[in-house]
């Protein structure tokens, strides 16, 4: 069983999201969650699926130098991509409802990279998501940005908020990836992840 193997481990989500705690509280898991601050950035030339795993190995990245021999990190990052352009998370009201704007009516993308990492082992794998928004008027996005302000959110919306629930015309892939972390691959990830490192350990 995944959570007897995991008992010898100290989990860490090295996220400050509510909603990736959530979500990992949700899949089971005695964990602690941890913000380590540092500003992201990224090389020209990667595409979308290779931009989220950097954004997500950078972190891991960050995070290697303080880990303890009993510790396995989780790191996250997840982008919203329209027509291959990255939309990050908004500056301030003006820029979410631009944001907001473009996706109406139309699909776009939202990839999560991840890496679960140990002192002596690392794993990292990307998940993809396809989101169709239906129209939305000028009432619906600021009655929205207003109320739920999204400015912690790539492509300024959460799915499962309101906008989520007028506005998402149709989903191919994870629901929980565009929250933020695809769960049920992490899960199959962490059994795989845990089975290496006893090998490693015995």
């Amino acid at each position: 069983m995944l959570f007897d193997d995991l008992r010898a481990w100290n989990i860490i989500l090295a996220s400050s999201s509510p909603r990736r705690k959530e979500l990992l509280e949700n899949l089971g898991l005695n964990f602690k969650q941890v913000n380590y601050s540092f500003t992201e950035s990224f090389p020209d030339g990667l595409s979308n699926q290779e931009t989220a795993a950097f954004l997500a190995g950078q972190k891991a990245d960050y995070a290697e130098g303080k880990l303890k021999s009993n510790d396995i990190v989780i790191t996250a990052d997840t982008i919203v991509c329209y027509q291959d352009i990255i939309l990050g998370k908004p500056a301030d009201r003006d820029e979410a409802v631009k944001m907001l704007n473009k996706l109406s009516g139309k699909r776009h993308s939202v990839i999560t990279g991840v890496c679960i990492l140990n002192t002596s082992f690392r794993s990292c794998f990307t998940s993809s998501t396809e989101v169709v928004f239906s129209d939305l008027d000028r009432d619906e996005i600021e009655y929205y940005t207003d109320k739920y302000k999204p400015y912690d959110k790539a492509g300024a919306y959460g799915i499962q908020e309101w906008i989520g629930y007028i506005g998402v015309k149709e989903i191919r892939g994870s629901y929980f990836n565009v929250m933020g972390l695809p769960v049920q691959r992490l899960y199959k990830e962490l059994k795989y992840f845990v089975k290496e490192l006893n090998k490693l350990n015995n």
